[in-house]
């Protein structure tokens, strides 16, 4: 085995690079790009300005279609995911009325294991629980 060291003698410098973030582009510079596509007459002019610029050639069409249609908002930056929708009252209602529902379950479960305690430390006591509606 050529070259093989054993191990710890052979240790990297491994460099760690950034985490890959999303590349947002801004409207002006989407139109100053559409409008030097638009100015290329010869043959491998639009891929050496896509190289130049590391775009693909479907954001190139994606640009296009979007300026064909008339969206000036489609040549802006867009949060990706879908859309809100807009909550109508009942909805927000019942939401409330199911948060309510299981704070107050989980409440009644804590009083019902109170009361399994209580009883548990008067039969070690020796002493009865006293009757419902019956105090002490």
């Amino acid at each position: 085995m050529e070259g093989w060291t054993g191990g710890a003698e052979a240790v990297e410098d491994v460099e760690v690079t950034e985490k890959a973030r999303r590349r947002r582009f801004t409207a002006e510079y989407k139109r100053r790009i559409l409008k030097e596509a638009d100015a290329c007459t010869k043959p491998g002019e639009i891929g050496a300005l896509l190289r130049r610029e590391g775009l693909y050639s479907s954001i190139l069409t994606k640009w296009r279609l979007a300026r064909a249609r008339g969206e000036l908002s489609g040549l802006g930056a867009r949060k990706r995911g879908p859309k809100a929708k807009a909550r109508d009252a009942r909805d927000q209602q019942l939401a409330r009325l199911e948060r309510e529902n299981a704070r107050l379950r989980a409440r009644a479960e804590r009083a019902e294991a109170l009361v399994e305690v209580q009883k548990k430390v008067a039969s070690l006591l020796g002493t009865p629980p006293p009757e419902n509606g019956e105090t002490r």
